[in-house]
Formats: C-alpha cells, sequence, structure tokens
C-alpha cells in the first residue's frame, strides 16, 4: 500500500507539473522550481540562477522580495533564536512528528504565507535583489556555523544535517511560488 501510495503521488505531482508547466510557458514564464533545491549549495546555486533571469516574480501572497526575506529569516533564527517558540511539548509531539515525515518524504509543504511566529514583518518593496542577498549572507553564515544551533520554533532541538535539510525543504517549498522570465 506504502508504494502504491507513493506512485499515485508521484504520478499526480507529474500531472500537477505538467499543467503549471503548460500555463507558465503559455505565459512566458520559465518555471524557478525546476531542479528543485535539495541542498543549501543548491540554494546558492538557485540563487545565482535568479541573479541571471531577466525577470523574477513570487505568484503567492507575498512579493518576491518577501519571500526571500522569510527564508532568510528562518536559517538567521536557527543561529540567533525564533521569537515564539511552539510549547516544548509540541515541539516533542506535533513539530518532530512533522519534521520527521518531512525529512523521509524528502519535501515540506506548510502554508507559503504564514511567517515565523513574533518575527519582524517583511518587507513589500518591489525591488527582490536585497532579500536575495540577505539569503545568500543566511546561508553562508550558517555554513560556517560551527557552535550550537537554536531550537526550531515548531521542530525543537536539530542538529546541523537536519537544520540544513530543514532549511533546503524550506526554500524548496517556497520554489513552488516562484517564475522566472
Amino acid at each position: 500500500m506504502a508504494s502504491e501510495s507513493r506512485c499515485y503521488h508521484a504520478a499526480m505531482n507529474r500531472r500537477d507539473f505538467s499543467l503549471f508547466a503548460t500555463a507558465a510557458l503559455a505565459g512566458g514564464y520559465t518555471m524557478a522550481d525546476q531542479p528543485k533545491v535539495q541542498s543549501l549549495d543548491d540554494a546558492l546555486r538557485w540563487l545565482d540562477k535568479l541573479d541571471r533571469a531577466g525577470s523574477v516574480r513570487a505568484t503567492g501572497a507575498w512579493p518576491m522580495g518577501a519571500v526571500l526575506e522569510h527564508m532568510a529569516q528562518s536559517i538567521e533564527m536557527s543561529l540567533d533564536g525564533f521569537p515564539q517558540p511552539k510549547s516544548a511539548a509540541f515541539q516533542a509531539t506535533a513539530g518532530a512528528a512533522a519534521f520527521a515525515i518531512f525529512k523521509w518524504r524528502g519535501q515540506m509543504s506548510h502554508s507559503l504565507s504564514e511567517p515565523i511566529p513574533g518575527a519582524p514583518a517583511l518587507g513589500a518593496g518591489a525591488d527582490w535583489r536585497p532579500g536575495a542577498v540577505r539569503l545568500r549572507a543566511a546561508i553562508t553564515r550558517f555554513n560556517g556555523h560551527t557552535g550550537l544551533l537554536k531550537p526550531h520554533f515548531a521542530y525543537g532541538a536539530l542538529g546541523k544535517a537536519d537544520f540544513a535539510m530543514a532549511h533546503a525543504l524550506h526554500i524548496a517549498n517556497h520554489q513552488d511560488e516562484i517564475v522566472l522570465a
């Protein structure tokens, strides 16, 4: 049954991709989420791809710059602390279970318009490039960090490899709403 379920989801993903790709290409846009980020090194290469694109936009509730700032905030807060963590009981149960599922699937799915609890407001400016610079700096800082990491507001304490995976999955999930022209 589990393998049937995975096959079903893979078929649905291909179908959804085909439908979206057809619609996006008809409008002159190419998808920025192909290939999906799978590591923080991939995220840096993806940022290079954004820099080379003629046009970049987010299709969701937030402007592109805010999406990139949100990704950067998450990485920065893994180093500096999250302002409003969930309870220890939540982190040890629902939060840990959610991360375990995301890790097992190799894919995160979360609300793409929900800010990190207690995080500073995201910018609404039209220029996305400062957000890209901030995200690149956050990734570089995270990669060079050798000390303890702060517990994730929902998942709780994570080691560096798991946090790196969480950040990569988070970025990949937000790629679902980003297109390049």
